[in-house]
């Protein structure tokens, strides 16, 4: 029995993706959950993964092609070395529909262009992690195109992150070499005018590549500042980052435009969690200790059981309530922007595991080493800007959610408790709900029961 392997949605914002890198071979065996390829996004490279088992029995997409969502990637099969004729009929069926749908999408696919990052410049910044024996870093395209040479790419300098070898590279020492001009004879001196000389050192020219216009052969300004002009005007670099940022300012207009927001903050007293943190880690090694983030993570998950109309995906006319609760977490990205990856069954887990789990993804997601299942299937997510010194948040929902909570920075305020004013630690939590799904109502009971979950840290 043949399976399709397609590229998958990676978010709601998500029309294309590029195939960078295939994990496997055909005639590999795959499990589930088994890295079956490397797929580019905007917002960087991903790691796919297959959701069932078999064997590998046709690739139909060659890496460095750019596809639309849903179109097939690869044929899965059952066992090894299936019915040819079978295998071999629908490879040839699926690759002509690859083929028309690439040139069908084409025209849409500039329109997408703006916010999408060439291929090449991930490649170059995550490929050192799966580098060759050799210990030359090189992008999978620089090595398919130095095979096809006949070049070793391993004797290359690299020009990219890391010194990487790119397909550039690889391009440039493929060329043919110019042969080299002949020396002037002794005492010849180049034939070009005082004035073509003096403009030729204002506006950057060598004279020698100049050719002159004038039956005499000899090098005038008009030569030099013609060649000026013809020369290309260089290209500005774009900065690092600006992909992503297109793709996040396009998904969230998108989700304001869409979504009827409204909003909800309080103000949480985070003494007794503050407290008991404090004596909980005077238990634990120093690798082992919580943070308050991690508090905040299980306490919208367990809210989201309470208030399960706030844990859901819009469905185009409803939003029926998930079983399951997974967190998304927005972690913000080295080289800019951010991306929120999943927590999946946050509700489930003790502090430990979840403190676990947000270490190991906060570390996975800045060495682009994110998994295809962390970024597609979040029912809630949280935003915490208590690092940069904000205090309140007003985040903006992640279609297909229905809700996003968001935390702001620890603050020391006065309080009263017990008729007494004291100084407590606070910190203020924001709900932005969809009006579509749930109302103010909703809402205040879902961070009514954060705030009173926080307040009982013993229990989570």
């Amino acid at each position: 029995m043949m399976g399709e392997f397609v590229m998958p949605s990676l978010g709601a914002d998500m029309t294309s993706g590029t195939l960078v890198e295939w994990r496997k071979r055909p005639g590999d065996r795959v499990a589930r959950g088994d890295i079956l390829a490397d797929v580019e996004t905007e917002k960087g490279i991903i790691e796919v993964e297959v959701f069932e088992s078999g064997v590998v029995e046709r690739l139909l997409v060659e890496p460095g092609t750019k596809v639309p969502v849903g179109t097939p990637l690869a044929v899965l099969g059952e066992e090894a070395g299936g019915a040819e004729a079978e295998a071999g009929a629908v490879t040839e069926a699926v690759t002509e529909a690859v083929t028309e749908a690439v040139t069908v999408t084409e025209a849409a696919a500039v329109t997408e262009a703006e916010a999408v990052t060439g291929a090449e410049a991930f490649e170059s910044a995550y490929a050192g992690a799966r580098g060759p024996a050799t210990g030359v870093r090189q992008t999978p395209s620089a090595r398919r195109l130095a095979r096809e040479a006949g070049i070793d790419a391993s004797r290359l300098e690299g020009t990219g992150v890391h010194g990487t070898v790119t397909r550039e590279d690889v391009a440039r020492a493929a060329a043919p070499r110019a042969p080299a001009k002949a020396a002037p004879a002794a005492g010849e001196r180049p034939r070009i005018s005082p004035l073509a000389r003096r403009r030729a050192a204002e506006l950057g020219i060598d004279p020698s590549t100049v050719t002159p216009a004038s039956p005499d052969g000899v090098v005038h300004a008009r030569d030099v500042e013609q060649a000026a002009r013809a020369r290309p005007a260089p290209q500005a670099a774009e900065p690092p980052g600006a992909a992503m940022r297109r793709a996040i300012a396009a998904a969230m207009a998108r989700s304001k435009r869409e979504i009827p927001h409204y909003y909800l903050s309080t103000t949480v007293d985070l003494g007794p969690a503050i407290a008991w943190l404090e004596e909980e880690n005077a238990k634990r090694s120093v690798t082992e200790r919580l943070i308050p983030g991690v508090l905040f993570l299980k306490a919208v998950a367990l809210a989201a059981r309470e208030v399960p109309e706030i844990n859901a995906h819009w469905a185009g006319e409803s939003a029926p309530p998930l079983e399951r609760v997974h967190v998304g977490v927005a972690i913000n990205l080295r080289q800019g922007g951010l991306i929120a990856p999943t927590i999946h069954d946050a509700d489930r887990l003790p502090l430990a595991g979840l403190m676990a789990a947000f270490k190991d993804l906060v570390k996975r997601t800045r060495a682009g080493a994110i998994r295809s299942s962390e970024m597609s299937d979040a029912t809630i997510t949280v935003t915490s800007l208590g690092d940069r010194g904000v205090e309140t948040v007003f985040p903006i929902i992640v279609p297909p959610q229905v809700a996003i909570v968001g935390f702001g920075k620890i603050v020391e305020r006065p309080w009263s408790v017990d008729g007494t004013i004291v100084s407590r630690p606070v910190v203020t939590a924001t709900l932005g709900g969809d009006h579509r799904v749930t109302d103010g109502h909703r809402g205040g009971l879902y961070l009514a029961a954060v705030e009173r979950l926080l307040g009982e840290p013993e229990k989570l």
